[in-house]
């Protein structure tokens, strides 16, 4: 197969993995304050993704996957909040155990490395639009 070709196809699979990267961050992000329903109910678990490399038979190029979706089994935090209908006796609330910080920078990693693949695509489209262009005024 292709150099180019074989380059799109590594970049749009970088493509799909952190875009999937990104969808996790932002349901962290936008659960990072979901308490369990009733006293001494867990809330929201925060959610990790894990990329494996896949090798493409048909190009051989080394692809990138999204090997696992999973759980952070980290503790979670404890708040005092009286007034929360997930509060116990003590007034002390179950809080996700999302740093915001955290998902912050792995957001930013994820769009930086979404860019990169994103500027690979139209590299290689360029090189293959000019390629063609070469061979049509060769005849």
């Amino acid at each position: 197969m292709d150099p180019l070709t074989s380059a799109l196809k590594v970049s749009a699979s970088g493509l799909q993995a952190e875009s999937t990267r990104l969808r996790i961050v932002s349901e962290n992000i936008a659960n990072a304050r979901s308490t369990g329903d009733v006293p001494g109910a867990d809330p929201y678990r925060r959610k990790t993704i894990s990329f494996a490399a896949e090798v493409d038979r048909a190009s051989g190029a080394s692809l990138v996957e999204v090997q696992r979706l999973g759980t952070d089994d980290s503790d979670f935090n404890i708040e005092f909040d009286p007034g929360n209908p997930a509060a116990d006796e003590k007034g002390m609330v179950k809080m996700p155990n999302v740093n915001i910080l955290i998902e912050m920078a792995d957001m930013r990693e994820a769009n930086r490395a979404y860019e990169a693949n994103l500027q690979t695509v139209k590299q290689s489209r360029d090189l293959i639009s000019q390629t063609i262009d070469l061979l049509r005024a060769s005849q």
